[in-house]
């Protein structure tokens, strides 16, 4: 009998968040219904999601950076199709694959001339679990920190050392000889080096938890700290690597070298989950420095076929249709469209960004009338104006958008890197306009707040 999976989806049409709620993630399901995102999705194409009326939702999250390239990007989806019709070897594990050393080679090509080794893995936080393991090796040392309100993953160990409380609460204990330090302030990292006695410090570039940016020669500081107490850097840069901030790596903006690099989402193209480990020689061959160490760390399915090739054709993409500086480019653009909306409506605090990693961060108006509305919504729960902000440009006008973390009133905008004038200017007017009702009180948007008021006090 033959098996046919468009034939199978097509039978189960519909069913999507009954199976979900009877056999996954029930609460999610709840929260999607809450807030009115339980679209039923049949295709992805570009920055576009299409649900199954036809109706259009432009993609301003990505699949949190995932799709740096866009929805079924035509060079990826061959070379899947290519390997797949090739039927090659894969995964013969005691042999070395192709694939793999191209892989390393063209990522390495990127990196700072320091790092020469290329570690695979099948997710970000695999990536970072494999981090950890070699900077507690090479160095002998189990001290590792971190900054607060990181993130680095879900797994034991890279839960370890992140900041994001939300994410830790019931789970402890965590690995020990873990210590977070304040993001971007010096005087605590140096403080918590000065025995001599850390493995390495960890950090995003841009803290994707709120988009929070280093203080200017914050980076420069940190090298300079961790080179005098031989102290590794490793930068993660799950999210913002790959072109995201409109430099290849995050760290190239403020002109440092990490001594290793962790790298997943946007390499995959969309298609197959993949993690990298770019890592210095000298801390590499500490880990596998003898043949009886050659397995000593790994990943089953790290090096698959099927991951090294979207990974090439990611990189190839990126190459051949300029997406850094395009995310450069569109970054500014809509950095100069958002930036005077600041000045201009009271909610709106901040714009902040690098490249096509946006915060938008919002506050307490000074407006009286404003303040009722306001108070109203932070007294229920901390973090839920932005609701305000983020369901309204999903109903009214199908642009998908984040909220960047909890308990806090920051939208992330992680558009894919393919993204036009149109898209920006789509999403700009769309933003003013709700922005514009919010300044409105009372008014209907602020119905649809007392509506998540009485929402969040009964979930209290």
């Amino acid at each position: 009998m033959s098996f046919d999976i468009l034939k199978e989806i097509a039978k189960r049409r519909g069913e999507n968040y009954r199976l979900h709620k009877e056999y996954l993630n029930a609460q999610l399901v709840r929260v999607l219904n809450t807030i009115g995102y339980d679209r039923f999705y049949e295709r992805g194409e570009g920055a576009y999601l299409i649900d199954r009326h036809g109706d259009r939702y432009l993609d301003f999250l990505s699949g949190f950076g995932v799709f740096a390239l866009g929805r079924s990007h035509p060079v990826v989806k061959k070379a899947l199709s290519d390997i797949l019709e090739a039927d090659l070897p894969a995964l013969v594990q005691l042999d070395c694959a192709l694939l793999p050393g191209m892989l390393g080679e063209a990522l390495l090509a990127k990196a700072p001339p320091s790092i020469k080794r290329c570690f695979f893995a099948n997710s970000g936080t695999e990536a970072i679990e494999a981090a950890i393991k070699f900077v507690r090796y090479a160095t002998g040392r189990s001290r590792i920190l971190y900054c607060d309100n990181s993130y680095h993953g879900l797994s034991y160990g890279s839960l370890s050392i992140s900041g994001a409380k939300e994410f830790r609460q019931g789970f402890e204990p965590f690995l020990p000889d873990c210590e977070a330090v304040p993001f971007g302030d010096i005087d605590a990292l140096k403080k918590a080096l000065v025995n001599g006695d850390v493995a390495a410090f960890f950090f995003e570039p841009i803290q994707g938890k709120g988009v929070n940016l280093p203080p200017e020669g914050y980076f420069r500081e940190v090298q300079q700290l961790c080179r005098q107490y031989d102290t590794l850097m490793v930068a993660d840069e799950v999210q913002t690597g790959l072109g995201r901030t409109g430099k290849f790596f995050a760290f190239e903006h403020w002109g440092i070298e990490p001594d290793l690099i962790a790298l997943a989402k946007a390499l995959s193209g969309g298609y197959i989950p993949i993690g990298a480990v770019l890592c210095r020689e000298d801390i590499f061959s500490k880990v596998f420095h003898r043949m009886d160490r050659a397995l000593v760390h790994g990943s089953t399915f790290g090096k698959n076929p099927l991951a090294m090739a979207v990974g090439l054709a990611t990189l190839h993409v990126l190459e051949e249709e300029k997406l850094v500086k395009n995310a450069a480019n569109m970054g500014d653009l809509l950095m100069a469209a958002l930036q005077p909306l600041a000045e201009k409506y009271d909610f709106l605090y901040e714009v902040r960004s690098k490249g096509l990693m946006i915060g938008l961060e919002f506050r307490s108006p000074r407006s009286l009338k404003l303040k009722i509305g306001w108070t109203m919504l932070e007294t229920a729960q901390k973090g839920l104006f932005s609701q305000l902000i983020t369901v309204p440009l999903f109903q009214r006008y199908r642009i998908l958008t984040q909220v960047a973390g909890n308990n806090m009133n920051v939208i992330k905008l992680l558009p894919p890197l393919i993204i036009t004038q149109q898209e920006v200017n789509t999403f700009v007017n769309a933003f003013e306009d709700v922005l514009a009702d919010c300044h409105r009180y009372p008014g209907t948007i602020w119905d649809f707040g007392s509506t998540l008021v009485k929402q969040a006090m009964k979930k209290s």
